[in-house]
């Protein structure tokens, strides 16, 4: 019976085999849930700065890219998931600037339209039209696990570790870019978010409204936005959209909530031109 059951466990045996064969033939294997490295990170990084304070905000020619970056990269150094918010202090000091008075723009889970409607800080400036977020948003970067080299395969994110090196880095920079914000502090949410428009552990719960510094807020402006067809989940006074009103009147800051706030209603609408939701004609 013994030499049967290890019969048995031979298909078993060869197909664990066979699933890592490339990994042992050399092949490329991942080992976290999120995507590698961006391949040419400090070259998008330099020339994103550049063209920043060459182009977009000369008043900070003074800031210094290859200075930055070398602050920077001292995160890339660390162990992927044994970075710190702290390890970007460098970084920030050297990259960080006031945001335009009533130009904040603070979001959760609608980065797309954000980025579309403050049209590189014409509108407004969130967080990744600020310098500090600029040079990196939307890339992905870590170390190798028990290397020296960038990992180009995967990186770890939030169900990976908590400290892991992208993570780490919005959590300072989202409270950084709230403490420069002042005058009118625009929010905008997704009322169609399945997992609520203000969660409990997303970066404007967790950094960006605790931050928030009262003496310089003169009104926060919510913005609850949703998908065009919907679902209409969540709406001003509901559910987490409450939960984050409430906040801000612990905070002692005044505060206004617009469901579908018109211009980017209307803005939302170009792609959408024939959908009801759409039609204003009424």
């Amino acid at each position: 019976m013994a030499i049967w059951d290890r019969a048995l466990s031979w298909p078993s045996l060869l197909l664990q085999v066979l699933l890592l064969a490339p990994c042992w033939a050399g092949a490329q294997c991942t080992r976290w849930s999120g995507k590698g490295t961006t391949p040419h990170l400090r070259s998008i990084f330099l020339g994103r700065c550049g063209e920043y304070i060459d182009l977009l905000q000369p008043q900070l020619r003074d800031k210094n890219c290859t200075a930055m970056w070398e602050a920077f990269q001292l995160a890339l150094n660390k162990d992927p998931c044994s970075v710190l918010p702290s390890d970007y202090d460098r970084f920030i000091d050297l990259a960080r600037h006031p945001i335009p008075r009533d130009k904040a723009l603070i979001w959760e889970n609608n980065q797309l339209l954000v980025v579309d409607y403050s049209e590189k800080s014409r509108r407004y400036m969130p967080l990744g039209d600020a310098l500090f977020g600029k040079v990196v948003d939307f890339m992905s970067w870590c170390r190798q696990e028990n290397g020296s080299g960038l990992d180009y395969q995967s990186c770890p994110v939030l169900e990976d570790c908590e400290t892991n090196a992208m993570d780490s880095f919005w959590r300072r920079a989202s409270t950084q870019y709230a403490k420069e914000t002042s005058g009118v502090i625009h929010v905008m949410l997704n009322g169609s978010e399945p997992k609520g428009a203000y969660p409990a552990k997303g970066f404007l719960a967790n950094y960006e409204i605790p931050n928030l510094q009262k003496d310089k807020v003169t009104r926060v402006e919510i913005w609850v936005m949703h998908d065009i067809g919907g679902p209409y989940l969540e709406s001003c006074g509901e559910g987490t959209v409450k939960i984050m009103e409430d906040k801000l009147k612990e905070m002692g800051l005044q505060y206004r909530c617009t469901n579908d706030y018109l211009p980017v209603k209307l803005f939302m609408c170009v792609d959408h031109t024939t959908h009801p939701d759409c039609d204003f004609t009424s």
